[in-house]
């Protein structure tokens, strides 16, 4: 007994206080690089911008993650590897030869819970929290060690080349796009977001990797006008279209030669009335190429939101969609793009038509052909693939590598596809029934 206390000298509180000191410098380090690299950079973007300059510096060690976790690891072993030492040195002071054991077992528990689990459970409850109030420090520690841990990087930087390995400083582990899109995810699965809200900002965020190609209007459905029709039928035609704007073509409907808008064609009607003292005959002066504006032509590979930007800056809502070799495939119109982010918009002129979808009582679900992939995941809350092909039809065409009969049945991408009718080299309609039959459940590509 009179050993031990002999050994209980000021040279032993000192010591002890110093592991003591390193083990709460350790637990800030590991917080830190937990609160850090768990806070959402949007949430400190936001309070930076409030002016917190906590927050602002936070948001500058993320910048350079890389930097900052060298930094921190290094000083985290720093500590943690002296502490150690320091108990050992300590513990075999005290007990002889067998302290370095239990200066390991001791070392192992005071780290595992005070250095470790406890400051990296308080940080991953209160992220953001606790970067701001750790960035100060923090950044004093990453310029104190900024040259060993450039060292460090550009060592393993040559060591990983060795295998092959490259790593770009400037790209993201994840972009921005796949991080919102993955918190909506998220946040629909956990019933915080509803789905009409996911969609909605989805598809606004997808608009840069979604090209006009695949919204347009194919050109089998567009309703056009031919200049060598009498006047009066192009007139009642025009008139009687749920469109205000109409292409007008000459001997060959893809030979388009202008847009026929109905309110400069209604304006025209009334000043050639007019002038002639109301003789409704006068129309027939009517000079329909003359009055058409010039067509506005795009390439199907356009981006969405370069098409829209294009549409805003030239002040035009409709344009005509031609391929690489100038042929006329569709028409696609800033209402398109709109109904691409908020869903259908319907006006009072728009002609009721049938349903895209409908859902049968057994679970499947009855889609026109022409649908797209999209609308159905979106619709369904699945996930069919749409890289190879826009629509159901071409889905279901692409799989079977031929053109399906009436009554053949596919199963693919966990879904069984029966074509219900068929027009022509087009399939019309088809059933689809999820394979567990369940109403929404996602499928797998």
């Amino acid at each position: 007994m009179g050993d031990l206390a002999a050994h209980l000298d000021t040279a032993f509180w000192v010591t002890v206080a110093a592991i003591f000191a390193l083990l709460v410098i350790s637990g800030l380090f590991s917080g830190s690089e937990t609160a850090l690299t768990a806070s959402s950079r949007g949430k400190l973007k936001a309070q930076a911008d409030k002016g917190d300059p906590s927050a602002a510096r936070a948001l500058a060690l993320t910048d350079d993650s890389e930097r900052m976790i060298g930094a921190i690891l290094l000083g985290n072993n720093l500590v943690n590897i002296l502490a150690a030492s320091l108990a050992t040195a300590l513990f075999t002071r005290l007990f002889g030869d067998g302290g370095v054991a239990l200066a390991t077992l001791v070392m192992t528990l005071l780290v595992l819970v005070f250095a470790e689990v406890l400051p990296k459970t308080y940080a991953i409850s209160n992220p953001e929290t606790a970067a701001t109030r750790a960035a100060r420090l923090l950044g004093m520690v990453v310029a104190v060690f900024s040259p060993v841990v450039n060292v460090v990087r550009f060592v393993v930087r040559r060591v990983l080349a060795l295998f092959g390995v490259q790593i770009d400083p400037d790209s993201n582990i994840m972009s921005v796009h796949d991080e919102i899109a993955g918190t909506l995810a998220l946040g629909h699965s956990s019933g915080s977001v509803e789905k009409e809200h996911r969609d909605r900002l989805l598809g606004a965020l997808d608009l840069s990797e979604r090209t006009v190609e695949e919204i347009m209007r194919h050109r089998s459905q567009i309703d056009t006008v031919n200049a060598d029709d009498p006047v009066t039928e192009i007139i009642a035609k025009s008139i009687n279209s749920p469109h205000s704007r109409m292409p007008i073509y000459r001997e060959d409907p893809e030979n388009i030669i202008g847009v026929l808008y109905s309110r400069d064609l209604v304006r025209e009607m009334h000043r050639l009335v007019s002038e002639a003292g109301g003789d409704y005959g006068a129309i027939a002066q009517l000079d329909l190429t003359a009055l058409a504006r010039p067509p506005y032509f795009v390439p199907d590979t356009t981006p969405l939101d370069e098409q829209m930007k294009e549409f805003l800056r030239l002040r035009r809502h409709f344009a005509l969609v031609v391929d690489e070799y100038g042929a006329l495939q569709g028409l696609i119109t800033l209402e398109d793009i709109l109904e691409e982010i908020v869903g259908e918009i319907e006006d009072e002129y728009d002609t009721e038509t049938l349903p895209e979808l409908t859902e049968g009582p057994g679970g499947e679900v009855v889609v026109d052909g022409a649908m797209t992939i999209r609308d159905l995941n979106r619709a369904m809350d699945w996930s069919l693939p749409d890289d190879e092909a826009v629509t159901v039809a071409g889905l279901v065409i692409h799989e079977a590598q031929s053109i399906p009969e009436e009554g053949q049945v596919f199963s693919f991408h966990g879904c069984r596809f029966t074509i219900l009718a068929r027009e022509g080299n087009r399939i019309v309609q088809l059933s689809i029934l999820n394979s567990d039959g369940a109403k929404g459940q996602k499928t797998s590509a």
